[in-house]
């Protein structure tokens, strides 16, 4: 299976693809990944690259829930200057975490190879059509609602299902406007518009998903169904999240999206290890 990232080519199988968390936001749900301040957020992004990233995934807008929208030009002024300091200082892939085909726009001319679209539920096809023409990446991330909206009352009958059925619409829909299957990892949307139940019925799902031949991407990190899950504070979170680190990767995610990258990247090789003992033993099947 191949990723592929405008001049960016990911082989798998391979180790977990590590993508390091960068909100250059006021209002985002973690502070320790929060940066309102350019400087701040490139040095903290420069930081996650040496601890192991493979990719940096900058945000302008709060996604966490009830967060409200913030305008094209406020969301370019808090990542523009991100990501063009990061392309000049470092090679590894940027990811821009954004609904706004503006904003894409003009992260990808600031040497962003990826769009991390919470929004791909969308019908508008602009999106899509940016992603096809620049050879972009296309992460499609399941969200019931929006952000604003998506934790109100979220009902699934069985969301595993429903999140099947969205990644076969959304492939088709993606092939239909150009967008090659190679371009498109697929996100089941952990915390946006679900429930614990359900957040946690997609993680003991996850390997029913592997048959759409794309990369998943588990985006878990200190996340609210985390803390309701283990009981833990924001600040307490990260052994539960390592935890649906290992088990995620285990059970067939290719891409892991984190705040800790290096206590990510210690855990996940640990797991991988295993992982191929079991392979070794004729016990497991490495994920492809």
């Amino acid at each position: 299976m191949l990723l592929r990232a405008r001049q960016f080519a990911f082989a798998f199988p391979r180790p977990a693809l590590l993508m390091g968390v960068v909100n250059a936001t006021p209002d985002s749900f973690y502070g320790g990944a929060r940066f309102d301040d350019a400087p701040a957020a490139v040095a903290h992004a420069l930081r996650l690259v040496e601890e192991g990233a493979d990719i940096i995934d900058v945000g302008g807008e709060s996604s966490r829930p009830g967060a409200a929208s913030v305008s094209e030009a406020e969301e370019l002024r808090r990542v523009l200057p991100v990501l063009e300091a990061l392309s000049g200082a470092t090679t590894i892939a940027l990811s821009i975490d954004t609904v706004k085909p503006g904003v894409a726009r003009q992260a990808l001319r600031a040497g962003a190879c990826m769009i991390n679209d919470i929004a791909a539920n969308r019908e508008d096809e602009e999106m899509w059509r940016l992603a096809a023409e620049s050879g972009a990446a296309y992460v499609a991330v399941h969200m019931q609602g929006t952000p604003a909206t998506m934790q109100e009352n979220p009902v699934y009958g069985d969301v595993a299902a429903e999140v099947d059925r969205f990644f076969e619409d959304r492939l088709k829909r993606l092939r239909s406007r150009g967008v090659n299957a190679e371009q498109v990892v697929l996100d089941v949307g952990l915390g946006f518009g679900k429930r614990l139940e359900d957040n946690l019925r997609l993680l003991a799902q996850l390997r029913r998903f592997a048959k759409w031949e794309r990369p998943l991407l588990v985006g878990a990190s200190r996340k609210s169904f985390v803390g309701a899950a283990s009981g833990a504070k924001v600040q307490e979170r990260l052994p539960p999240s390592l935890a649906c680190a290992c088990w995620g990767v285990a059970n067939g995610a290719r891409i892991i999206r984190c705040h800790d990258v290096a206590a990510t990247r210690h855990a996940l090789r640990m797991t991988e290890a295993l992982m191929k003992q079991q392979t070794n033993a004729g016990h497991f099947t490495y994920p492809q």
